[in-house]
């Protein structure tokens, strides 16, 4: 009985997390860590994730906001802080160049592999039913 009382006390409820004043500050904060990643959980966006480090990098985003810095000032401290792999869409440089264009060329040399061979195997195939091929082999 004294458990269940413990269960119910309002002391022991989550505070949630605190919001801007402005709606719209908000939803810019909101776009902004739709765009970064969580560096806990490294699959969902600081938006998404619930992990300490997410609520702490909102609530700096949010305090960059209230002091007039724009979305790309945010997004380079945030670079600058955590490197690019914080950025669910990295930029395109040297060292990102597999990353962009890789899934591209693979695609692209599987198609050409894929139609080189089956070129390949429908003149085996011709080959081998031609009338003027004789089966056997000539007597001398």
């Amino acid at each position: 009985m004294a458990l269940s009382s413990l269960a119910a006390d309002p002391a022991h409820a989550g505070e949630a997390a605190p919001l801007a004043d402005n709606p719209e500050q908000e939803a810019r904060m909101m776009a902004i860590a739709s765009e970064l990643r969580c560096l806990v959980c490294q699959n969902q966006t600081i938006a998404d994730s619930h992990a300490g480090l997410a609520i702490d990098l909102r609530q700096q985003i949010r305090e960059q906001l209230q002091q007039g810095k724009s979305d790309q000032q945010i997004r380079d401290y945030m670079t600058a802080r955590y490197g690019n792999f914080i950025l669910y869409r990295p930029p395109v440089e040297n060292n990102t160049l597999l990353l962009w264009f890789g899934p591209g060329l693979l695609a692209v040399g599987g198609l050409g592999f894929l139609w080189w061979n089956l070129r390949r195997r429908s003149r085996m195939d011709a080959d081998a039913f031609d009338p003027e091929t004789p089966d056997t082999p000539e007597a001398p």
